[in-house]
């Protein structure tokens, strides 16, 4: 078994940016979710969820975005959005070759924030 991050077995800085670029454009095509997004920065959010999705996975690039309660808090993010959001992340790792053990690592992860994201 290799001792490497989740960050350097998805591929880096690299691949961690197109995975982010991909995921904001297939959100803003959801639509369950792509309302959320009409009025958002593009580069500013695909930013953000670069750096998060590094933070989380054991890169070296620091997340500057607020935390996930604080950011989602007022939204009533739906179980139904919080779901289509997985399964874009879920799209978006299958369409840059992501390995199925590191998929699931990330859904994971992502999945655990939950609590702090769905309020209905």
């Amino acid at each position: 078994m290799s001792a490497s991050s989740l960050y350097e077995r998805i591929g880096g800085e690299e691949s961690i940016r197109k995975i982010a670029i991909t995921l904001f454009d297939t959100h803003a095509k959801n639509p369950t979710i792509s309302a959320r997004y009409e009025n958002s920065d593009r580069d500013k959010v695909i930013q953000l969820v670069f750096e998060f999705l590094c933070s989380a996975t054991g890169g070296p690039q620091e997340y500057t975005g607020r935390d996930m309660l604080t950011v989602h808090r007022g939204m009533n993010i739906s179980e139904q959005e919080f779901m289509a959001v997985l399964d874009d992340i879920l799209a978006a790792l299958q369409a840059h070759g992501v390995g199925q053990r590191e998929q699931e690592e990330l859904l994971l992860a992502n999945y655990n924030l939950r609590k702090d994201i769905v309020r209905v």
